[in-house]
């Protein structure tokens, strides 16, 4: 049976420039930033306002960067992480070894790492941003760090990657991993409305790069590559924020998941802010949308889809982009629901489906997990296949 259910930017300030060679204000998409130090960090973004006789600063965007000695691909890499995280996933392993950000760099990448408006050193603030919500511990240990323990979802129990594994209290990377949560702004429409602003301020600043996001990110990656197609490269979509349209909820045994509530958790599919759909959209009630009659696989959700004929996306189709997907998380029962939307809507992504490729094991949290050096090979292999290094003399 088919199921159907019936933007503000900000003004943009840069704030300060810690690290560089000049001031912000020399900075553009044509004269982009290009860091003469082997690292440092900035801030994008932002804007001041008064209240109460105080002026402060909100929507700045902290954003660290790594420069390799020499760099022989033509495109930085911006990396993006998820819900109550940091740029901290991709600065090291909770094991202690380097992170994504040395192993892209080490493979000639300028790289760029943020943290989200809002969070971590980009600076929280109730006041301004609204509540904040945190992750509890048992969420990670049953869903992303230790899943096996608990198999709330079919492939749970595939999952033998986390360093010292099961991921769960008492274990010390997981231990190291939950100290690392933070507080993040418990409104998700908000932090699409604070953040995709500041991810374009940075591309204006660093010049045209890639988008590596993960999680909760991907739908940044997905509104700046619709906003600014001429500033994404591409957009590497590490297991993106889904389903489409709606929230589930797992519960373990036959009858695995369940939808959480009636109204739309990603109004426009993969985003909660408008999108540039062709025809247009008024309101996200124009698009129609329906449920599969069955899913694809016994361990595959059933997908949320747009009514036929579907509406396109003009300029996501413009940017290469690829949904990466691990063997034993949790998105892999729902990541071919964004990669059918996309498809639906002309986008046509990629995907890398590590166990296709010989990854075996991996959760949600990959970048952190024993083989973190082969899950960033695979992608830096995929994004080499469709943009290859220019020719040098």
């Amino acid at each position: 049976m088919l199921r159907k259910a019936a933007a503000g930017a900000l003004a943009l300030l840069c704030l300060a420039a810690v690290s560089t060679p000049r001031a912000e204000e020399g900075a553009s998409a044509q004269t982009p930033f290009k860091p003469t130090l082997p690292s440092g960090y900035f801030f994008v973004g932002g804007r001041y306002a008064t209240a109460g006789g105080k002026t402060t600063a909100h929507g700045q965007m902290f954003v660290e960067y790594r420069a390799p000695a020499r760099v022989t691909q033509p495109y930085p890499i911006v990396l993006v992480h998820g819900t109550a995280q940091t740029g901290a996933n991709f600065l090291g392993t909770p094991d202690g070894r380097a992170g994504w950000a040395d192993r892209f760099a080490a493979k000639g990448f300028a790289v760029y790492v943020v943290d989200q408006v809002g969070r971590g050193r980009s600076g929280g603030d109730p006041e301004t941003y609204g509540p904040y919500a945190r992750l509890p511990a048992e969420d990670l240990e049953t869903v992303f760090t230790g899943q096996e323990r608990s198999a709330l979802y079919p492939q749970a129990t595939l999952h033998s990657r986390w360093p010292g594994g099961p991921g769960v209290r008492g274990n010390a990377a997981f231990d190291q991993f939950y100290l690392s949560q933070v507080p993040y702004i418990a409104s998700a429409l908000k932090s699409e409305e604070l953040v995709d602003p500041a991810l374009i301020a940075l591309l204006e600043k660093i010049g045209p790069a890639i988008l590596l996001t993960h999680s909760q990110a991907g739908v940044f990656g997905w509104a700046v590559s619709d906003q600014r197609p001429d500033l994404v490269k591409a957009h590497v979509a590490v297991e993106p924020n889904g389903p489409t349209f709606y929230d589930i909820r797992f519960k373990g045994g036959t009858d695995w998941y369940e939808r959480v509530g009636e109204a739309r958790a990603r109004p426009y599919g993969i985003t909660r802010v408008p999108l540039h759909f062709e025809p247009p959209v008024s309101t996200p009630a124009d698009l129609t949308v329906v449920q599969a009659d069955a899913a694809t696989a016994p361990d595959k959700i059933r997908c949320w889809l747009q009514g036929e004929p579907a509406r396109t996306l003009p300029n996501l189709a413009r940017v290469p982009a690829v949904i990466v997907t691990a063997e034993a998380s949790f998105r892999a029962t729902m990541d071919d629901c964004t990669a059918a939307f996309l498809t639906q809507a002309g986008a046509r992504p990629d995907r890398l489906d590590l166990a296709q490729h010989g990854i075996h094991g991996n959760g949600h949290m990959m970048m952190l997990e024993e083989n973190s050096d082969a899950v960033a090979d695979a992608i830096v292999g995929w994004i080499e296949g469709r943009m290859p290094t220019p020719a040098r003399p």
